[in-house]
């Protein structure tokens, strides 16, 4: 005679899991440095004695990398200069749709060691001829 005994089928709650999950998440998006995202390793900046760090981060940050041939790269695709007034005069209308100023937009200026003045002066004109204002020079801060 053959006994069946009748088992609860085991359940693992997953809810401790997920919490754990979610957690981690949060926290590597908060740990994150958003400021590799604003670096091309094609840039070596130059070096200065007047180079701090920034107090406060820009309010709309919009980064251009001026190449040592004079070719920019705005959100990781590059430019001729010409051919830079139309992908920040898209970004310009979207600002606009979402109703914000064009005063709060910081143009931040990565130039290579190598550009010339005058690359990185067309740059500041291309962006004055739009409307935009405020500009930040990036440079490495000399070593000790």
């Amino acid at each position: 005679m053959r006994i069946r005994s009748k088992l609860k089928s085991a359940e693992l709650d997953l809810t401790p899991m997920v919490d754990v999950v979610f957690l981690l998440i949060v926290f590597f998006t908060l740990v994150i440095n958003f400021a590799a995202a604003d670096q091309n390793e094609r840039v070596r900046l130059p070096v200065s004695e007047l180079a701090q760090p920034p107090e406060l981060p820009p309010t709309e940050p919009m980064t251009l990398h001026v190449l040592a041939d004079g070719n920019i790269i705005y959100n990781g695709i590059e430019y001729s200069l010409e051919g830079l007034q139309r992908p920040i005069g898209d970004h310009l209308r979207f600002l606009r749709v979402m109703d914000i100023s064009l005063e709060r937009v910081t143009v931040i200026i990565r130039g290579d060691a190598q550009s010339t003045y005058g690359q990185i002066a067309d740059v500041i004109e291309l962006c004055r001829n739009s409307n935009l204002t405020r500009f930040i020079l990036r440079a490495k801060q000399q070593e000790e």
